[in-house]
């Protein structure tokens, strides 16, 4: 892996916007696409180690590695306009995941951007790779939860540990990745680490400082639950004094981010009240590691603040938003925010 060869890809394609959740569903695969054109009006995407990558779709034998048939096989007859009552039982037609035509589809999209940039990775060909339409941490192997049906997260670590790389997984959406703790949890060569707003206040109800992992993975799970109302101070106190040590100490051979955006003020499923500095400090610290980063989207419910922050940290994860110059240019795109609580 050589860093100064390697380059910074935005993974995305049209595909990717042809899929979206039923209007009554708060989740907006929009967003991506949003971004995507956000940075590009603004010349971000192309010049220097910079360049958007059409995602290889995923196929059955990827998703295989972590779901189980049965369940893939319910989401294609989902996908084919079917439905049972019977797919209840695997969270599958409820109000967080509802079952709609096109589902499977516009899954194979967004785990083949996470695996297409893991693959780059482990190719030394990307030292970043962003999939703003990836982050589906709530999807077990055979069950969907929280707005996620396949879980390109826990597929993208499974494809840089096969590599023999060891993956440190970080997780600062407002919600705990209850699922990719789960794929993990006996194994040492991926540890995640999750900052998240209290489950005793907050949807999956899991992610409490007693869940360390088992067997081999005993020490490899940490949870920092956090009270609803926190404010970047106290999150970045959490983040300098608990999580940059860990990741010393682990020593990873890459990095896994996922950088949800519903930790900021003015979400409305969540209770935090972050600004979007938080996502640059987080990366900024990360990138000082000098490992490759796979960084992926994941919840953010107030649209145009989520399309803001992911633009920004495609910008601070090409170490650029420390050109003042340029900063000074975006404040109103990237800076602009809800009228804070806090």
């Amino acid at each position: 892996y050589n860093p100064a060869m390697a380059k910074k890809m935005f993974i995305h394609n049209a595909e990717l916007e042809q899929f979206p959740y039923p209007d009554s569903c708060p989740f907006k695969t929009s967003r991506a696409g949003q971004v995507h054109k956000t940075l590009e009006s603004m010349g971000l995407l192309a010049g220097g180690d910079k360049v958007v990558v059409p995602p290889e779709r995923a196929t059955d034998a990827d998703l295989l590695k972590y779901h189980s048939e049965p369940y893939l096989k319910a989401l294609k007859r989902i996908d084919a306009g079917e439905y049972d009552m019977g797919m209840l039982a695997l969270q599958l037609g409820t109000g967080d995941c509802p079952a709609f035509e096109g589902v499977y589809q516009y899954a194979l999209w967004a785990v083949g951007a996470t695996i297409t940039g893991a693959r780059q990775i482990n190719a030394g060909n990307a030292s970043i790779a962003f999939n703003p339409s990836g982050g589906y941490h709530h999807a077990f192997d055979s069950m969907a939860g929280g707005f996620c049906y396949v879980n390109d997260v826990v597929l993208g670590c499974m494809e840089l540990a096969a590599a023999g790389k060891r993956v440190l997984f970080l997780d600062i959406d407002v919600h705990h990745c209850d699922g990719v703790q789960s794929a993990f949890y006996e194994r040492s060569d991926v540890m995640t680490i999750s900052m998240h707003q209290d489950g005793r206040t907050l949807f999956p109800g899991t992610g409490f400082t007693d869940e360390i992992g088992d067997g081999d993975g005993e020490g490899y799970s940490v949870n920092l639950p956090l009270p609803p109302g926190t404010y970047d101070e106290i999150w970045l106190k959490a983040f300098r004094e608990v999580v940059l040590p860990l990741i010393h100490a682990y020593g990873p051979d890459a990095i896994v981010l996922e950088a949800g955006a519903d930790t900021l003020a003015g979400d409305p499923l969540a209770g935090f009240s972050l600004t979007n500095n938080v996502h640059v400090e987080v990366i900024n610290n990360l990138l000082m590691f000098g490992k490759p980063i796979l960084a992926t989207g994941g919840g953010g419910y107030n649209v145009e603040n989520t399309v803001r922050a992911w633009s920004l940290v495609w910008t601070a994860l090409c170490g650029e938003q420390r050109d003042d110059d340029m900063m000074a240019g975006m404040g109103g795109v990237m800076l602009g925010t809800t009228e804070w609580a806090n």
